[in-house]
């Protein structure tokens, strides 16, 4: 199974934060992968990406796009030119969202001479447990079962993977080819605080539910040495 570097959520407050950020982590093995998410992205613009990528890395970009096909279509076509190792969107979109958005985001990268992203699908954020699925969001059963249907209707779409809790990367599987990569945030070492996650997981149990990636931010950039708490994270999820 394909397994990557742990993904450095990098949801910092200026361009300047960020940059620094990304100093720290120069030449460090294996190397991160940078998750930029809208807090950064709506203050630095795409040049923040284009900062990261010319430090060497491999850049997450979510930004979670959700509305209707023709504007994540046309969206995702300007982000295909940034070069992005991986974009995000909403399963919850649809079909026809899901399959506006894969087309456009390869042709923007082919347009700029550029690999296609890997697109993945958000299920469920895991700030959302089953009951605010249930009683606020009104979707009925348990949050396996609504991942499951996200999961399968981005396969059929084209896309490259979803991104989930690990908890729920075992019910994926079952529903989807080897292939498709399962990403997932809420991951707190032993002992973490949980903050605002709910469905969250250790590195170690990410590694053994099957993942392929793991994001993870406060633990890491808000750590007394980030680097170091980066490399116990990655060893503890690479190597299981």
């Amino acid at each position: 199974m394909e397994r990557f570097a742990p993904i450095v959520a990098v949801d910092v407050a200026s361009p300047e934060a960020a940059r620094a950020i990304f100093d720290q982590f120069a030449g460090v093995t294996p190397a991160p992968i940078i998750k930029i998410g809208m807090e950064l992205f709506y203050l630095a613009g795409p040049q923040i990406v284009r900062d990261a990528r010319q430090r060497g890395f491999r850049v997450f970009l979510d930004l979670k796009l959700y509305d209707i096909p023709n504007t994540v279509g046309r969206a995702m076509h300007a982000l295909g030119r940034l070069g992005a190792s991986f974009v995000t969107v909403h399963a919850a979109g649809g079909h026809e969202m899901l399959t506006a958005a894969q087309r456009e985001l390869t042709a923007g990268a082919a347009e700029a001479g550029l690999p296609a992203p890997n697109l993945l699908a958000i299920t469920e954020l895991t700030s959302i447990d089953q009951e605010i699925m249930n009683e606020e969001q009104g979707i009925p059963g348990p949050v396996a079962t609504t991942v499951q249907r996200y999961a399968r209707l981005a396969e059929e779409a084209g896309l490259a993977g979803v991104v989930c809790s690990a908890q729920e990367v075992a019910a994926i599987r079952e529903v989807t080819g080897e292939s498709f990569y399962c990403v997932t945030p809420g991951i707190r070492p032993a002992g973490a605080a949980k903050g605002d996650q709910k469905r969250v997981v250790t590195p170690h149990q990410a590694h053994e539910l099957g993942a392929n990636a793991i994001v993870c931010g406060r633990p890491i950039t808000r750590a007394a040495d980030p680097v170091a708490a980066y490399q116990a994270i990655a060893q503890e999820f690479m190597e299981g």
